[in-house]
């Protein structure tokens, strides 16, 4: 009894999983990730726990004042205050992240001036500011894949739906949308970002809107002639037939093979957005000033040559990244070759 032959979406899969490269990239990136979402639990300045007096606190979460654990003040306490560390000591214990420094925090106990070297205390140094880099490096890390991810999605969901309309329907739509690209495609991205960085103040969505302006054009050619090749197909002709209104057709028939050429495309559309955001923050019209980005280290890098763990450390990082990033593309697409499918059938 011969075995059932594997279904469309197992070959699929079996191709992305015989790119080793690829597939070895999307762990490490995926582990990364998940350490960078963990990032307030990583690095923070803030105990995780406190046990003062038979009670527990969990400054991590919650704000407590100086004088919940016998201090003299109703403020905000410093756990990195002596004189606090002392008085919870008197009567209990803290337990600290494995970085017991958060983005912004700066270490005012350097033996030398700004930018010190890695030391055992800093492992990767600090920047021009005293902060701690690999606090900063885990945040942005974080803050970059995030926004790379929802730039993204949305320019993905608008440019399927931009290159489908135009494909399925054809004729003037398609001729006055191709134009239109036409003309938005040549505007001065750059120059238009600085000059609305000049009128508001840059922060994390902001950026996105004003990027996703530009960026959800990546897709509409492929999903464009995908359209225009599927929409005069017999299966396409029967739906119509039968009463299928357009929507129907264009969701149910049309876009699941468009689809399979877009998602070739959306890791390298994840890489671009990565990069320009990082390019924007080393330029100085990115994310608000203290915000920490890959690309403000690679600036700070550039400014502070004598220290050149600074722009060693955001090299390295983005480089890794980025690779990461295009390995997995290159397995995605393996996965959805046809030629690769036919002949593993």
């Amino acid at each position: 009894m011969t075995a059932p032959s594997p279904t469309l979406a197992q070959r699929r899969w079996r191709n992305f999983k015989a790119n080793k490269r690829g597939w070895w990239s999307l762990w490490i990136f995926a582990a990364l990730f998940f350490i960078s979402l963990l990032a307030n639990f990583i690095a923070n300045d803030r105990p995780l726990i406190v046990e003062y007096d038979n009670r527990f606190y969990f400054p991590i979460f919650a704000n407590y004042s100086e004088q919940t654990f016998g201090g003299e003040f109703a403020t905000a306490a410093d756990y990195r205050d002596p004189y606090v560390a002392e008085k919870i000591r008197e009567k209990g214990w803290m337990v600290w992240p494995l970085i017991p420094y958060d983005y912004n925090t700066i270490n005012y106990n350097l033996t030398g001036p700004a930018p010190s070297p890695p030391d055992g205390e800093n492992w990767l140094g600090t920047d021009d500011q005293g902060r701690d880099v690999l606090a900063r490096l885990i945040y942005g890390f974080r803050i970059s894949v995030l926004f790379g991810l929802t730039l993204t999605l949305f320019s993905s969901v608008i440019g399927i739906a931009a290159g489908a309309v135009q494909g399925y329907f054809g004729g003037w739509i398609d001729l006055s949308f191709q134009r239109f690209i036409e003309i938005w495609s040549g505007m001065p991205t750059l120059f238009l970002l600085i000059i609305m960085s000049s009128l508001v103040q840059p922060n994390f969505w902001w950026l996105l809107i004003l990027l996703l302006l530009f960026s959800w054009m990546h897709l509409v050619g492929v999903v464009r002639a995908e359209f225009l090749r599927t929409r005069n197909f017999d299966y396409v002709k029967a739906a119509r037939a039968l009463g299928a209104d357009n929507v129907t057709i264009m969701a149910r028939h049309i876009l699941p093979n468009a689809l399979v050429a877009a998602l070739t495309y959306i890791p390298f559309v994840l890489n671009g957005a990565i990069t320009t955001l990082t390019a924007l923050d080393f330029l100085g019209f990115g994310l608000p000033p203290g915000s920490p980005s890959l690309g403000e280290l690679l600036g700070q890098g550039k400014n502070n040559l004598q220290a050149p763990w600074l722009g060693v450390t955001a090299f390295v990082v983005l480089a890794l990244m980025l690779s990461l990033l295009i390995f997995v593309g290159e397995a995605v697409r393996d996965a959805f070759d046809p030629r690769k499918q036919e002949a593993n059938a």
